[in-house]
């Protein structure tokens, strides 16, 4: 295998980082870009010429006509969404050609009666909650990913993209399927008719046959580009500590979405990768439930909502906002062996007087540590050792070098990269490409 330009892009918090824009920015220096874990659950907001587009499943590199983009294995494909956001990018101009989206024959397909599981699910655990008992739902964005992924794991009663185009093999295996997931639904309590095999399995082979043209073995088509020398870039979806292995356990995503995903969800080893490029907000956000020890649920975390558009590019929910955790941030670069940083929404810190940095946590006990703890209860009990610094009144979106950025922006800058130990090599003070600083000298450890 020859030796390649390959770079990761990947979050180091709850999602939401900006990974959208670093890829699009990125695309321009690789020739292949590829979509490697996650499903319609996590979205990328990208501005392009002024154009905001919102994407779910297509990697964010579809934007750059000349790249070709894949759709990995280790992503859960929902149809319906991939074709309307296939629809939406070619009605504004961009050409998606067979040989431009590749879609892996071996990447598992949402279906409908996924979607309800995880809703009846959600449910079931808000109302046992309500009752009293420990609350265990996840907050999911119900699109179905978790029970699709725990198909994948089950074997039997699972459909691949790669089944769709064949109506046959399709039916035989949702007149069983169908039987057994009414069976499940009725359990839980969603009351809608028994599912219908055939009408299933005519709607998503027509799906199947329409998306025909890009499935195909991506494994095989990766391992040639690499063997040609094409420069591949890895896109994640959601962030490191959503990661199943190595999040906030339980609240996390149902794949690997730290680099390690790489490996399974692409057919190809980890060797390949030469750079991380790790994704980390100037503060802190999350959605769903889960603990998020620098939350703010006063004036700050609002102020900060509101400057930093925080709300769910998939779902339009609120995020929950706070200061940057350090702690965590460090967590997740040691995790994905990131090479550099990428700072992103530094601009929506403009105006605050001094800004606070969680640096260590307080233990129940007394004790302190400036290690994560990827486990929901052991960190919903911790309390946050905060330093302040200076923040800046400077409204800094329209900078474009470094050295132009207020001296306590770059003073903040810096105590990231110190902490962290890694350096930072791009900070963003807009939603637009223009609106990206490129760090040449950047703050090192």
């Amino acid at each position: 295998m020859h030796r390649v330009s390959a770079t990761a892009v990947v979050g180091l918090q709850w999602g939401d980082e900006g990974k959208g824009k670093i890829v699009d920015l990125l695309a321009a220096e690789h020739d292949v870009i590829v979509r490697y874990n996650g499903g319609a659950n996590a979205g990328h907001t990208v501005v392009f010429d002024g154009e905001r587009y919102a994407l779910h499943l297509l990697p964010s590199g579809i934007l750059s006509p000349s790249k070709t983009c894949v759709i990995g294995n280790g992503v859960v494909v929902d149809p319906v969404q991939l074709l309307s956001e296939i629809e939406s990018i070619t009605e504004r101009g961009i050409a998606i050609e067979p040989d431009r989206l590749l879609i892996s024959d071996r990447a598992h397909v949402v279906m409908p009666y996924h979607k309800e599981h995880d809703a009846a699910l959600e449910t079931a655990l808000a109302g046992a909650a309500d009752q009293g008992d420990e609350n265990l739902s996840i907050g999911t964005t119900r699109r179905g990913i978790g029970p699709t992924y725990a198909d994948k794991v089950h074997r039997s009663l699972a459909i691949r993209m790669g089944d769709l185009p064949d109506e046959q093999v399709l039916r035989r295996r949702l007149d069983i399927v169908c039987a057994i997931r009414s069976r499940e639904l009725e359990a839980l309590g969603v009351d809608v008719p028994a599912l219908d095999p055939a009408a299933l399995a005519a709607e998503y082979h027509a799906l199947g046959v329409r998306l025909a043209p890009h499935i195909t073995d991506t494994v095989y088509a990766l391992h040639d580009a690499v063997n040609a020398g094409q420069r591949l870039l890895f896109e994640g979806a959601n962030a490191c500590l959503l990661d199943i292995d190595h999040g906030t356990f339980p609240y996390v995503t149902s794949s690997n979405c730290s680099t390690l995903g790489i490996p399974p969800g692409t057919g190809l080893p980890g060797s390949v990768i030469t750079d991380t490029v790790g994704i980390v907000k100037a503060y802190g956000t999350r959605v769903g439930e889960g603990p998020f020890p620098t939350e703010d649920l006063g004036e700050t975390g609002e102020r900060i909502r509101e400057r930093g558009h925080e709300y769910g590019t998939t779902t339009g929910r609120p995020r929950r906002c706070g200061w940057l955790d350090l702690v965590a941030v460090r967590y997740s670069a040691m995790v994905c062996g990131c090479s550099s940083l990428a700072v992103m929404l530094l601009d929506v810190l403009s105006g605050f007087e001094t800004l606070k940095l969680c640096v260590g946590y307080r233990l129940p006990d007394g004790t302190t540590t400036d290690r994560f703890l990827p486990d929901a209860r052991k960190l919903a009990a911790v309390e946050p050792i905060w330093e302040t610094v200076p923040g800046w009144s400077q409204e800094i979106d329209d900078l474009t070098s470094l050295d132009d950025l207020p001296p306590a922006a770059q003073a903040y800058l810096d105590r990231i990269a110190s902490f962290v130990g890694c350096p930072i090599e791009i900070a963003s003070v807009g939603p637009d490409r223009m609106q990206t600083i490129r760090v040449t000298q950047a703050a090192r450890a």
